[in-house]
């Protein structure tokens, strides 16, 4: 089957398929990468600790939005390896680093996450 860039939804229904694939990669994600199902795991704890914690709602926004940036780096990462090992399995140079700069962006989003949580619990231990 080809793409048929002509014959595109639009309005509602392109929204509607939209979330359906989105619900889909989600799915998917949550059974088949363990980073994302511990990446869950986090963003539920987090969501805890945001209410209860007594901070300012700008606080707790930057907090939960520090673990939804990990997450979306994930997706990122995972889609560029998906497309990576549908291109061919063979070891060559240029997967390798595609791989690794997915990999670079993961850390890069969970280093600001780490500084936003650690900002904002130093900014309140007085």
């Amino acid at each position: 089957m080809q793409f048929d860039s002509t014959n595109k939804p639009i309005g509602i229904k392109r929204i509607r398929l939209a979330f359906k694939n989105s619900q889909r990669a989600f799915t998917w994600l949550a059974k088949h990468e363990s980073a994302f199902k511990q990446e869950l795991i986090l963003l539920v704890l987090a969501i805890a600790v945001v209410f209860v914690w007594q901070i300012t709602l700008y606080e707790k926004i930057m907090l939960l939005v520090s673990v939804l940036f990990v997450m979306f780096a994930e997706v990122v990462n995972t889609a560029i390896e998906a497309a990576i090992d549908r291109i061919g399995l063979e070891i060559h140079p240029l997967s390798g680093l595609a791989k690794d700069l997915g990999s670079a962006a993961v850390l890069i989003a969970l280093t600001i996450c780490a500084l936003v949580w650690g900002g904002v619990f130093v900014s309140n231990l007085g």
